[in-house]
């Protein structure tokens, strides 16, 4: 399949790999042109210039995109891919708002394209390693055309029924995964001040009924983050939280734990953690223990 790919950040630049691997015709584009030259000189595949020019020569684009104004300046500008030419079949896979996504579908249905929302859970050791879980926000009679492309990069896609619905599951699944890394900061504090060896109870947490993928592989960055590569931003987390709340609120939906959990992570980052990896809100937690 001619596969466009737009944005290559940590999670993207693998996911674009992994999509080449597989046997697809693969065109890279970045805000930024320096990660597409590395990636074309790294990886292989092909450049292109501009959106119009990525949209012309493809069947299919897929964007990894960080927040909703890159996704809004990609897909709705004057040159964005609705209303480039080419592709009829428009994926994005970062975390966006649900409403942005019906305003991005929206525009796509006017232009004749069809937009599916389908982001991802993992970080980017399952990106290199294409074992990411895949929420489609489409019915499953897409799968035929859809499959080879998200087999290339995930494990498992979960076809949940409706354009928007992809972007709800994602936020829903980070609020627990954001939750989760905010407690586990905590108990790690508890143990430590109670003079428990924070590896030994690193390895209680990780035995015990609480362990989650995610605890194994931030496991070296709550125990040495300074000798680990950042994987998922504390400002991210922060958008993801937030985008979550937005959400609940709009739908009257309480969520007490997560407002404590955005409001960490504001704090958190005011104090210069906005660039660290989010398992860095441990020593963020540390830093408040008395």
């Amino acid at each position: 399949m001619r596969v466009g790919f737009a944005g290559l950040g940590r999670m993207g630049r693998r996911m674009a790999a992994n999509c080449l691997g597989a046997g697809h015709d693969v065109t890279v584009w970045n805000r930024s042109a320096a990660p597409a030259d590395t990636f074309r000189q790294a990886v292989g595949g092909r450049v292109a210039d501009t959106l119009v020019s990525l949209s012309a020569q493809n069947d299919v684009v897929i964007t990894m995109l960080a927040d909703d104004a890159a996704a809004r300046a990609v897909y709705l500008g004057d040159a964005g891919l609705v209303a480039a030419p080419g592709a009829q079949t428009l994926i994005e896979m970062g975390t966006m708002s649900p409403a942005l996504v019906g305003e991005i579908a929206k525009a796509a249905q006017s232009a004749g394209k069809r937009f599916v929302d389908a982001p991802v859970s993992g970080a980017t050791n399952a990106a290199e390693d294409a074992s990411l879980l895949i929420m489609a926000g489409a019915g499953d009679d897409l799968a035929p055309m859809l499959s080879p492309l998200f087999d290339a990069m995930g494990r498992k896609t979960i076809w949940l029924g409706e354009v928007g619905a992809g972007a709800v599951m994602k936020l829903a699944v980070n609020m627990l995964i954001h939750g989760m890394n905010q407690t586990v900061s905590e108990a790690l504090c508890l143990a430590e001040k109670s003079g428990i060896a924070t590896d030994r109870a690193f390895d209680v947490i990780e035995n015990s009924a609480a362990a989650a993928p995610m605890l194994k592989f931030r496991r070296p960055i709550y125990l040495d983050e300074a000798s680990q590569d950042v994987t998922f931003t504390v400002a991210l987390a922060r958008k993801d939280v937030g985008l979550a709340l937005d959400l609940a609120q709009s739908g009257g939906v309480p969520m007490p734990q997560t407002e404590t959990t955005f409001q960490v992570l504001k704090e958190a980052e005011a104090q210069g953690f906005d660039v660290r990896d989010m398992a860095s809100i441990f020593n963020y937690m540390r830093g408040q223990t008395e």
